[in-house]
């Protein structure tokens, strides 16, 4: 399957155009797209809880949580507004398009006004990506989100003004982040534009080696989109080998959808049931049975320590001479009652005086 998860959209959008768009991006052979919104300015002031303006236009990808409508937008009789449009079901028009998700792209100048508010966008869209404006931004977007973005999208067209460490590169490939190029930006600008872009690409190439790399188009209309084949070609004059390449619109991509769909359908990202085997209990039941067994196996833990020794103070013994350092008062029979270490000790010693006491009395009576 292909992904291209950058897909410029914005509330002026027209949605015939939109429409047009998805619809050549489904025959140039991408199964799942993303609409991105971009969000600068001031995003602290936005106001809580973030709502999303992106219309719902085909059913949820599988790895996300079912909680959205599966009917579509019909694109062909609605503008778009503010506002998302209304909802009808219109089968045919979601044939047509590619599985659609949900993007927001933060422009992030300062991280300490935005930290904080990365786990709202997080809920409110399916992915979530960042573009740092200075290289403050950059060490903040690779090592210190409270919520690890599942993109980082740089401005390749613009200089960027600091150098890219291989260090921090990967440390955010490591937490799971994975590095966007969007080969429109190349595209559409003027000699100045393309020539930092890519400058730009060598360098994140350089500091990447390659790894974590995701191509997308950030196509603005249907002229903006490219075939596999042609962006393959074009990420290897770029320095991105073809298998790289292929990776970054197949396997890599596939693997940031999958994984932002377990963290949000998924307890904290970490555990997540896919499905019972068939005759097999419900998933509350399993684990009732499951945490019956734990206990059963813990009692059965504490019993066979009693009964086995190993030091330990105990009443009564279950076996042959009680256990290593105990004594027993009738010999160690089944049920016999046993003795401490202590107990055993005070007895010997009040034994042995004795038979002093009764030595040093004969000898007193001859």
């Amino acid at each position: 399957m292909l992904y291209d998860l950058n897909i410029a959209w914005s509330p002026s959008v027209v949605a015939s155009d939109l429409e047009r768009t998805l619809k050549f991006a489904k025959n140039l052979g991408y199964d799942v797209v993303a609409l991105n919104h971009t969000v600068s300015g001031s995003i602290p002031t936005l106001p809580s809880p973030i709502t999303n303006p992106i219309p719902t236009l085909t059913p949820p990808h599988p790895s996300y949580p079912n909680n959205r409508t599966a009917t579509s937008t019909n694109l062909s009789t609605t503008a778009a507004t503010g506002a998302p449009p209304p909802t009808v079901t219109s089968p045919d028009t979601s044939a047509n398009l590619p599985t659609v998700l949900r993007r927001v792209t933060l422009v992030v100048t300062d991280p300490a006004t935005t930290n904080y508010r990365l786990p709202d966008f997080a809920r409110a869209y399916d992915l979530l990506a960042v573009r740092p404006a200075n290289e403050k931004a950059f060490s903040w977007a690779c090592l210190a989100t409270t919520e690890p973005p599942a993109l980082i999208s740089l401005d390749l067209t613009a200089f960027l003004g600091w150098h890219i460490h291989h260090r921090t590169a990967m440390a955010a490939v490591h937490r799971g982040t994975r590095f966007e190029i969007s080969y429109s930006q190349a595209l559409s600008g003027d000699s100045r534009a393309r020539s930092n872009f890519i400058g730009n690409v060598l360098g994140l190439l350089r500091a990447t080696k390659g790894r974590g790399i995701i191509v997308s188009s950030e196509a603005r209309s249907a002229l903006g989109l490219r075939g596999p084949a042609d962006v393959v070609n074009l990420m290897a004059v770029w320095g991105l080998g073809p298998e790289r390449g292929s990776e970054a619109m197949e396997a890599g991509a596939r693997a940031v959808v999958v994984n932002e769909g377990i963290k949000r359908r998924g307890f904290r990202g970490v555990v997540d049931i896919v499905a019972t085997a068939p005759g097999g209990t419900d998933p509350s039941a399993a684990t009732a049975a499951a945490r019956d067994a734990e206990r059963n196996n813990n009692n059965n833990g504490k019993r066979l320590k009693g009964t086995a020794g190993g030091g330990q103070k105990r009443k009564y013994g279950g076996g042959g001479g009680g256990g290593d350092g105990a004594a027993s008062v009738c010999g160690g029979g089944d049920g016999q009652q046993t003795l401490s270490k202590r107990q055993a000790k005070k007895m010997k010693n009040e034994a042995a005086e004795k038979k002093e006491n009764t030595l040093a009395g004969g000898g007193n009576s001859k």
